[in-house]
């Protein structure tokens, strides 16, 4: 198998095949959101880097707080509304959001405009960690390996 190239593109890594591991009943609220996970593409252990891109009427994730792993998006084009629990702030291009771990202060982007927003989404992979989805009947908790498992509020396996 040929060597990978050293620089790419970003627009030109392959996007991810699955637009989520949300469970069906709630992957819709997402929408047609695309990600090119670039920190995979060069091989990166420590963290993740994804090049995304929301089209109108799509959000970057269902709203949650991790308990372990920091998060970081840097808007690239266009004007999504960030939400979190003190409220809605309007993003634009140069503008940078970090959402450290273990606040609690859940967060996403949406986009209500008309035109795609495009932004740089950075965040660790912190084995262990444990996501809570206040608005959604979800939550992530580690198995035995310290693997994420999506569990129902109630701990009901997905």
């Amino acid at each position: 198998m040929p060597d990978k190239p050293i620089a790419i593109r970003a627009k030109d890594a392959p996007p991810r095949a699955r637009p989520s591991n949300y469970p069906p009943d709630l992957v819709a609220r997402i929408g047609a959101r695309e990600k090119h996970p670039l920190g995979e593409f060069f091989g990166l252990r420590n963290f993740g880097v994804n090049l995304t891109r929301l089209p109108p009427g799509t959000a970057s994730a269902l709203r949650h707080a991790h308990a372990l792993q920091d998060e970081f998006v840097y808007i690239l084009e266009g004007t999504p509304v960030l939400v979190t629990d003190a409220g809605e702030t309007p993003l634009a291009p140069g503008i940078c959001a970090g959402f450290p771990c273990g606040t609690g202060n859940a967060h996403h982007l949406v986009n209500r405009s008309a035109q795609d927003v495009v932004y740089l989404e950075v965040g660790d992979r912190t084995r262990g960690d444990s996501v809570d989805y206040p608005d959604d009947d979800l939550m992530v908790r580690p198995d035995a390996e310290g693997r994420a498992r999506f569990l129902r509020k109630n701990g009901t396996p997905l």
